[in-house]
């Protein structure tokens, strides 16, 4: 201690600005009594904070106890040796700096324990200063990687915030784009967003990635936007529709592809596929084109089977809502027909998460609007 009753100065500038010595808690693990007195006294006569095991699973128990800043471990010990105690800490580090001591001059020993994430290595018989320096180098560079470690996780929270934005504004953009025609068609909102669920929804169940689900839980809700371009007369008409009106119906398909094709945004690609092909047929029979089988893009057939679904299951200003299992078996009638049979198969595997999603977003009706 100075005269003034404050421990002694360090023999280097003390390397953490804003952390004082006896903050520090140093952990010292030998099995030798008089090596850990030496090393504790030493330590504590310039201000830290110090704790003491005389083997690896006293070490152990403690730390998860305590905390503790640095370990200044002996390599030889009986029972589990100081190599091993420092591969069973490895998951520790940074959170524990750790510096080894030993009377072996063996390189490769040394090497062997930085690789494995010790801090440093000092020889016995050591010297206080040698200790100090070790000690202060390790926990400098433990402060700088943990302080290497926040600004990453800082920066991964900044990224998953952004992508928080963008599929957000992704969805937004999709609704946009349709609202126009939804005010025209007899479609709602919900049904809408939940086109766009039901679709991220079967992706997840072929295994997609994050980034195809995004664009499909935007694009699907696309799948009409096309109907902006069909005539009040024909869009809104009450009773079937002629021949003549039905061709003109028809063109929705590829007046949504044309509205949508030429984007250089993933989404919106896939939308004009969406648009151009989910009125084709599985067995061929469909429009415009008459595609067959997997030459309809895999994201049209999905969202032609959960957009079926969605307007069977649920009521519309000009119809109430078929029952549950009508609807269930017209999708079992139409596999292989109009539906791709192996969505189908998932689609039953996995009902009850369509009916999460059905039921989280119902449509909103007055009562005016529901019909007789």
């Amino acid at each position: 201690m100075s005269p003034n009753g404050s421990p002694k100065a360090l023999p280097i500038d003390w390397p953490l600005p804003g952390h004082e010595p006896k903050d520090i808690h140093i952990l010292v693990v030998d099995d030798q009594e008089i090596v850990r007195v030496s090393l504790t006294r030493m330590l504590g006569r310039h201000g830290f904070t110090c704790w003491e095991a005389a083997d690896g699973h006293q070490t152990l128990a403690l730390l998860e106890r305590e905390r503790i800043d640095l370990v200044l471990c002996d390599i030889r010990m009986p029972g589990m040796d100081g190599l091993s105690l420092v591969k069973a800490m490895a998951h520790r580090i940074p959170e524990i700096a750790i510096v080894m001591v030993s009377s072996m001059d063996n390189a490769e020993m040394a090497m062997e324990c930085l690789r494995h994430g010790a801090y440093g290595y000092v020889l016995k018989p050591f010297k206080t200063n040698d200790i100090l320096i070790a000690v202060a180098n390790a926990l400098r560079r433990r402060m700088l990687e943990l302080e290497y470690q926040d600004r990453n996780q800082l920066m991964a929270q900044r990224v998953l915030e952004q992508t928080k934005v963008i599929r957000a504004s992704r969805e937004e953009v999709a609704l946009r784009l349709i609202s126009a025609s939804e005010h025209r068609d007899n479609e709602t909102g919900a049904h809408v967003r939940r086109i766009g669920l039901y679709a991220a929804e079967m992706g997840r169940l072929l295994d997609w990635d994050e980034e195809e689900l995004d664009c499909i839980r935007a694009a699907a809700p696309m799948h009409d936007i096309g109907k902006i371009g069909v005539p009040d007369r024909i869009l809104q008409k009450n009773g079937a529709l002629t021949e003549e009106e039905w061709i003109i119906m028809k063109t929705h398909t590829t007046m949504g592809a044309n509205i949508l094709k030429d984007s250089t945004v993933p989404f919106i690609q896939m939308g004009a596929r969406i648009a151009g092909c989910h009125h084709e047929k599985w067995d061929g029979s469909g429009y415009p084109n008459g595609l067959k089988g997997k030459d309809i893009p895999i994201e049209a057939r999905i969202t032609c089977l959960v957009d079926v679904y969605d307007a069977l299951i649920n009521r519309r200003v000009y119809k109430r809502p078929w029952q549950e299992g009508e609807v269930l078996g017209y999708i079992h009638t139409e596999s292989g027909k109009l539906f791709d049979p192996d969505l189908v198969e998932s689609f039953f595997n996995h009902f009850p998460l369509f009916q999460e999603i059905q039921q989280r977003h119902p449509d909103r009706f007055v009562q005016r609007e529901l019909p007789d």
